[in-house]
């Protein structure tokens, strides 16, 4: 049976108070921890030379298609009613959203560490230790909107522009590719600093903390996050049937990309699912 994703907003206090504890549950038999893990090992910028899944490449959105996917199962084999509802960061804009209340993803960090003190994903509430990370500290850290020097997320006005792209990508298929959908909408821009997180990569800055990098896992709201970045590219894909998943082919022997980037039938790690396995969801879910 197709299931619903759901904005936040529309959850009832039932719907999220069951999403939290599945996730606590998810947390306590270590499996949590494993899917922080996953997208640690397959965070590989276009600086190395070797395969791009998750990041900076075409496999972008089909890569965390699966992986929240992944995700929403082991969820549901807690508790078959949970779903991942999504965040419209483009409407829920302010650190006092209802995404941020403590019965739900709790609020920011405290200003000496950025330790996250409210909510049931709060570290002195003796059930949220990170485990995998780039640092030493096991606290949820956030620092929503960066207040010392602060940063907006996307409006839709931006969205608009990214939406209005025809084509999925183009070569070099990386992070300074000029057009294309997936490169857009994952937020790569010209420039330095601030200036180049655009879109998807901008959210992970505004909330800060531990949402910066390969370990942004940690902090539940990495799922919401995406779960919006998946629906607004099913909405992408309505409005361009005819725009395929790019590369169809591999790149040949030779090009900078060869054997650094997944075409449309070759397998994604760690699943070994194609991309164009990846292309429809609506047997599965769908998004209210």
């Amino acid at each position: 049976m197709v299931y619903t994703r759901k904005d936040v907003r529309d959850l009832s206090r039932t719907e999220r108070r069951r999403f939290v504890n599945a996730v606590l549950d998810l947390k306590r038999s270590g499996e949590y921890d494993e899917f922080v893990r996953v997208h640690i090992d397959y965070y590989v910028s276009d600086g190395e030379d070797r395969l791009r899944l998750a990041h900076m490449a075409p496999t972008f959105l089909p890569w965390h298609r699966k992986f929240l996917l992944e995700f929403e199962r082991a969820l549901r084999r807690i508790d078959s009613s949970v779903t991942v509802p999504y965040w419209n960061w483009t409407r829920d804009r302010r650190p006092s959203a209802g995404v941020w209340n403590s019965d739900f993803m709790g609020g920011s960090g405290r200003r000496r560490d950025l330790q996250v003190m409210s909510g049931p994903f709060a570290y002195s509430e003796g059930r949220w230790r990170v485990r995998y990370s780039m640092t030493e500290d096991r606290f949820l850290a956030r620092d929503l909107g960066r207040p010392r020097d602060p940063l907006s997320l996307p409006t839709k006005a931006q969205l608009d522009r990214v939406m209005r792209e025809k084509t999925y990508d183009v070569a070099p298929w990386n992070s300074t590719s000029r057009s294309g959908f997936r490169n857009a909408l994952e937020g790569w821009g010209p420039g330095r600093g601030d200036t180049r997180f655009l879109i998807h990569n901008r959210v992970h800055r505004w909330v800060g903390g531990l949402m910066l990098g390969g370990a942004s896992v940690n902090d539940p709201i990495f799922w919401l996050h995406h779960s919006y970045v998946d629906l607004l590219w099913s909405r992408w894909q309505q409005r361009n049937p005819r725009a395929g998943y790019e590369p169809s082919s591999p790149p040949p022997p030779g090009d900078p990309q060869f054997r650094r980037v997944a075409a449309r039938g070759e397998p994604m790690g760690p699943w070994g699912v194609e991309p164009e396995r990846m292309l429809d969801h609506r047997r599965i879910y769908r998004y209210q």
